[in-house]
């Protein structure tokens, strides 16, 4: 399976495919606007400002599935991003990225980048680590989103090159998105 060949759903309800992004260098996160991670959309933002012109695309894709921290519909999403942190990049219609509803994007990219760990030399860390093991204590073994803000960093030629736990510093990012351009 080829990444631009992946159907998703556009703020405005209308499937298309990822190949109006070929050639550039994506960074996709699901996020959502009531997180504790929600801030990242700052950070976003700022990247994407930077990197724009140099190929950079930032692919946001809502989701509801932890903790019921992404309510509203797509456009009150999107009021709530450009109002509160002047987004402007491309905003997706909410998705499931885990489970048997999960969208065929995100099923592709967990396949291609799993899980490998949270830093928990850091307080978000540690406090993730801590979180989901009481809930499974298997959650480290499977490739499922575990939270809000995971990133997948997306090659020139669709490669999926890296993923980004929400607790990763932002300059980590920034520095393998630099690379990745």
């Amino acid at each position: 399976m080829n990444i631009y060949d992946i159907k998703v759903k556009n703020m405005q309800g209308v499937m298309q495919t990822l190949e109006a992004y070929k050639g550039k260098v994506l960074l996709i996160v699901n996020t959502a606007t009531e997180c504790g991670f929600t801030p990242h959309y700052a950070d976003l933002q700022a990247l994407y400002e930077k990197y724009a012109e140099k190929g950079l695309v930032v692919l946001d894709f809502p989701c509801d599935q932890f903790g019921h921290q992404a309510p509203g519909t797509e456009a009150e999403i999107a009021k709530f991003c450009t109002s509160r942190f002047g987004v402007t990049f491309p905003q997706f219609a909410k998705v499931e990225v885990n489970g048997e509803n999960a969208c065929e994007l995100f099923k592709f990219l967990k396949k291609e980048q799993g899980f490998k760990g949270f830093d928990t030399t850091t307080d978000a860390g540690a406090f993730m680590d801590k979180m989901l093991s009481r809930a499974d204590a298997d959650y480290a073994q499977k490739s499922d989103i575990k939270w809000n803000f995971t990133k997948f960093l997306i090659d020139r030629n669709g490669k999926v090159i890296a993923r980004f736990e929400p607790t990763e510093d932002m300059t980590g990012v920034a520095a393998k998105v630099a690379q990745a351009l």
